[in-house]
């Protein structure tokens, strides 16, 4: 080792040191352990022994959690919150081990903070503690009786070494029997044990997710331990995986992280649709085969999403084009924050449901695959197909109603940007009123969806054979539309109903059916295009309507 002296939000917090000339020369959870372990590497100098206590910054809810218990009660926050910690984060999972009475436990502290109690497992005596926050966010606080017959045990049973560490609330140590700190400074993730992975495959997908939300490689062996249980994930239930998916897709660099899936074989196990997509070949203008523009979408979407938050320095940015991004469209970042706000489900983000449309948004384009007499590739109808087979994936992983339908209409809609976008380019014709109005008559709220996937597809097709003609007719595109929906929505999204059906069938003497309430849509589309602005000449036109409809039918 050749680490210079810690901080104390280091991950040799609660640990011992020997240093010699001020440099760690070992580490470990017990005074006798690191002096034998310093004696080995540094067999001929006296090192110095130090105590690194753990002063982390624990939220104000955990403290609360010991003046509850009483105070011989053994008892210690373990797993990814004290790796979290480490590395000077802040878990909204938290995680306690103890002796005994976990559910018990759990109940006083929920009666004590005011908060939800939801028993998880009786056969393993653990209960869950569910607080809200000012702000609406929640922390789940989970109390568990060790898995064996002590901490070690438990730890040792865990799945990844970075993530088996125990931090004692009572006295500020850390207990990491497999030098979870060690790895953790090295930044690798290392299986605790040559089971870890088929004991429970679906940290198969935990430990990608882990490897790209903390920038950490994955140990050779352990790699290897993945390929050889990807098969057994078809054991595990859909929810478990579906939630690990959405976990990936966002958090940073998903396109990475899907990669990794399919190079260690696990797709046809967990999303087998997908790999139909792989040597897909497509004609200009794009660049990559399916599979390869699909993973650029996930990366380009990411950086597009990126570069419109709130408080991003467009000025640090050396990419021109997403420099254009945040000049054209950087006055919606507050908008977009919002958009993203949304819960169409609690325990999922609709950042990750776009994600995971984008991840679908071509699925069907081997199986529409068509080539002319020319050569060139054609793809009929695969966003209508596309959006049935991700439907059906999402009920798989019983994703909610709400969810469903966002995600069939942003992949069903996907190809109306490239439209407008190309005519914009061809004929320098922008979309009209009445073609903004039905976009977002069709789409909802999905309409930001689709103008931020529309941007990261350009990109991800083009690549680097992008222009600035092209980037400047997309982001003129996005503008029109974000402007329309946040601007000018009563003008022309949503103009005020002039009339209702009942008023329509008394003026114009009509009987109810079909016909009413398309003529409502008429005028609602006439309304957005700037051509009906009162009651008088909505009738005036249902009227006219209807003597042209009775007319043809003559």
């Amino acid at each position: 080792m050749n680490d210079e002296l810690p901080h104390q939000n280091s991950p040799y917090a609660g640990r011992w040191v020997a240093l010699v000339n001020g440099k760690v020369v070992a580490q470990d959870g017990t005074l006798d352990q690191v002096l034998r372990a310093s004696q080995h590497s540094r067999h001929k100098e006296k090192p110095e022994i130090v105590f690194m206590p753990a002063s982390f910054m624990l939220p104000p809810l955990v403290e609360k959690i010991l003046d509850v218990l009483p105070a011989d009660q053994e008892i210690y926050l373990v797993g990814g919150a004290v790796r979290d910690l480490l590395i000077s984060r802040i878990s909204p999972d938290l995680d306690f081990a103890v002796p005994a009475a976990g559910i018990s436990l759990a109940r006083k502290v929920a009666n004590a903070l005011n908060a939800h109690f939801v028993l998880l497992d009786d056969e393993r005596d653990t209960g869950r503690v569910v607080a809200t926050n000012e702000d609406g966010s929640r922390i789940f606080l989970d109390f568990a009786v060790y898995r064996g017959t002590n901490l070690e045990e438990d730890l040792r049973a865990r799945d990844f070494t970075i993530n088996a560490l125990a931090y004692n609330m009572r006295d500020g140590t850390i207990f990491d029997p497999l030098e979870g700190g060690n790895d953790l400074r090295q930044k690798i993730i290392r299986a605790c044990s040559p089971t870890s992975l088929s004991d429970d495959p679906v940290r198969i997908l935990r430990a990608i997710r882990q490897a790209a939300a903390f920038g950490f490689r994955i140990e050779k062996n352990t790699r290897e331990l993945l390929k050889q249980a990807a098969d057994q994930l078809g054991r595990i239930s859909p929810e478990r995986v579906r939630d690990e998916i959405f976990k990936i897709l966002s958090g940073p660099k998903p396109d990475a992280s899907m990669r990794a899936l399919e190079m260690l074989g696990v797709l046809p196990h967990i999303l087998p649709e997908l790999v139909a997509m792989k040597g897909v070949e497509q004609s200009e203008p794009h660049m990559y085969e399916v599979w390869t523009h699909t993973l650029a979408v996930l990366d380009y979407l990411n950086q597009v999403i990126s570069a419109l938050r709130v408080g991003y320095d467009a000025e640090k940015t050396n990419d021109m084009f997403t420099g254009l991004l945040g000049l054209q469209l950087g006055r919606y970042r507050e908008q977009i924050a919002k958009h993203f706000t949304e819960l169409l489900n609690v325990d999922r983000s609709l950042r990750s449901l776009l994600f995971f449309a984008a991840l679908y948004h071509d699925v069907s384009k081997s199986e529409t695959k068509t080539v002319e007499a020319s050569g060139r590739i054609r793809f009929f109808d695969h966003d209508i197909k596309g959006a049935e087979v991700a439907m059906e994936r999402a009920h798989g992983f019983n994703l909610s109603n709400n969810e469903i339908e966002r995600l069939q209409t942003i992949i069903k809609n996907h190809m109306r940007i490239h439209f407008f976008a190309d005519r914009v380019i061809k004929e320098k014709q922008a979309p009209s009123r009445k073609a903004i109005y039905r976009f977002f008559r069709d789409s909802g709220e999905a309409g930001v969806d689709l103008v931020l996937l529309g941007l990261a597809d350009v990109r991800a097709t083009r690549a680097h054979a992008l222009t600035i003609e092209t980037w400047n007719g997309y982001l003129e595109v996005a503008r029109t539309l974000l402007e329309s929906y946040w601007e000018r929505s009563r003008e022309i999204i949503a103009p005020p109903r002039l009339l209702n059906g009942d008023e329509l069938i008394k003026e114009l003497g009509l009987k109810p059916g079909p016909v009413i309430g398309q003529l409502l849509e008429s005028i609602r589309e006439n309304q957005a295009a700037g051509k009906i602005d009162d009651r008088e000449q909505a009738l005036a036109f249902a009227r006219d309507e209807l003597i042209n409809e009775m007319n043809g039918e003559s």
